[in-house]
């Protein structure tokens, strides 16, 4: 039986559960395309104004891609290029293409493609006795470089061939020391914590959100802003939004966004 992501809003903020509880939320390959699909659903909703990410129960965020498939889904240089590109790498870049913040909310073992997924989130909230690593290594097997890219940004080359080489599995604390993670927090406050953050994420005005996501990412390709892009920085001056919040700066109230 394939594991499922389960999806469900609570007023503006969406959830995406990774499900496969028998295997840890393993990630099979239907599971891959469903993440990728839900992403595209999400982009199409303009209500939403955050994503949170989690895996069923509390034992695992992610224990991986689901090993037992690997002999059919990689049987061929052809086969494993389908699935490590048109599978698994669409649906990290549709993370890190999402236009709203996303936080991960990680519980137990967030190991190989459940840290590749932690790694493409804006923010990455763990409990106490979470555990991170790839020790792909010891399976005989190497990181399609496709899949790499959102832990390169995220932690660098050093951190990056550390988790590789070694295979060593790291503690919350030492993940957070290393830069993979945003927080930690006790274990049975995770999902309080990242309901609290994705509720702070929504109290600011959305277009900015989105904004500082697309800035962010366009500072990290490198090269000069153009004139153009320059002016860009200021769309927000002629948003509603943008004299809302004033207005309730001076008014000294809370402001109402509404994305416009």
């Amino acid at each position: 039986m394939s594991g499922e992501i389960l999806f469900s809003t609570d007023g503006d903020i969406a959830t995406l559960t990774l499900s496969n509880p028998d295997k840890l939320n393993a990630i099979d390959s239907a599971m891959w395309v469903a993440l990728r699909e839900a992403f595209e659903r999400i982009a199409t909703t303009p209500a939403l104004r955050c994503v949170i990410l989690r895996g069923a129960g509390d034992k695992a965020f992610a224990a991986g891609g689901d090993i037992e498939e690997f002999l059919t889904v990689r049987a061929t240089v052809d086969d494993a290029l389908h699935y490590h590109d048109t599978l698994v790498a669409a649906a990290l870049d549709a993370i890190r293409a999402c236009a709203i913040p996303t936080v991960a909310a990680i519980q137990g073992a967030c190991v190989g493609g459940g840290l590749e997924i932690a790694g493409c989130c804006d923010l990455r909230i763990a409990g106490e006795s979470a555990r991170f690593g790839a020790p792909i290594n010891r399976l005989g097997f190497s990181m399609y470089p496709g899949e790499m890219a959102g832990l390169l940004d995220l932690v660098g080359p050093a951190v990056l061939l550390e988790i590789l080489l070694e295979g060593r599995i790291l503690d919350a604390r030492e993940a957070l020391q290393k830069g993979l993670l945003t927080r930690v927090t006790d274990d049975e406050k995770v999902l309080d914590e990242a309901r609290a953050s994705a509720a702070r994420i929504v109290a600011g005005a959305p277009l900015v959100a989105r904004w500082h996501k697309q800035w962010v990412h366009r500072l990290m390709r490198g090269g000069a802003l153009s004139a153009e892009e320059k002016r860009a920085a200021f769309d927000f001056l002629a948003t509603d939004d943008y004299r809302e919040g004033l207005d309730a700066f001076f008014a000294k109230r809370k402001p109402v966004f509404t994305g416009s």
